[in-house]
């Protein structure tokens, strides 16, 4: 089967390559952060902004692409009701860890499978984490060994390289805290 992928992330290219899916990235290019802000100013909660931006770049491709399978997703994460974005400057992915530390948060990842132009399925999935105590020369050292485009692109942690060390505890499935939840995902393509 071949879908089209409405992103531009390579770990969820490759969770779907390795699980025999086909696919055609086309990045959605849709504006999140203003969507965000919106959604925050109507008090929506981090699961419904991930859900939301799921939809939003699947509709947004599918309609570009009418008849065919496209699937958007996005990933958030929560910690205690506060949305937590991807960070814009090393400064900021600091600061965002340093929120993070010691404590639980979740990772809630959300997908959204439309066809011309409208949602036929959708599934969100959160996992736990929480993170160990860290001082600020252990942050600085981890947030060393991401380079930029990766930081920007998939937010503070990246469970697939390395960033499994800055927690005491994950609790729930590694493919959505790496933004894809493919059982699911499978599940509904194989029954199309």
């Amino acid at each position: 089967m071949k879908i089209i992928l409405a992103s531009k992330s390579g770990v969820r290219k490759k969770i779907l390559s390795i699980n025999n899916i086909n696919c055609e990235v086309v990045p959605s290019n849709l504006d999140e952060d203003s969507i965000k802000e919106s959604l925050l100013n109507e008090k929506a909660s981090p699961k419904l902004i991930s859900k939301n931006l799921a939809e939003l770049k699947a509709n947004k491709v599918s309609i570009k692409y009418p008849d065919e399978i496209v699937l958007g997703a996005d990933s958030v994460i929560d910690l205690d009701g506060e949305l937590i974005s991807k960070p814009k400057s090393r400064e900021e992915a600091i600061d965002i860890l340093n929120k993070l530390n010691a404590k639980k948060h979740q990772l809630i990842s959300s997908v959204c499978i439309s066809k011309n132009g409208s949602m036929i399925w959708n599934y969100t999935d959160a996992a736990s984490l929480t993170m160990k105590e860290l001082n600020l020369d252990q942050i600085k050292l981890y947030l060393k060994k991401v380079d930029d485009e990766k930081l920007y692109a998939y937010g503070v942690y990246q469970i697939e390289a390395g960033g499994k060390d800055l927690f005491s505890k994950i609790e729930g499935d590694e493919d959505t805290i790496m933004g894809l939840p493919i059982k699911k995902i499978k599940e509904y393509l194989n029954n199309l």
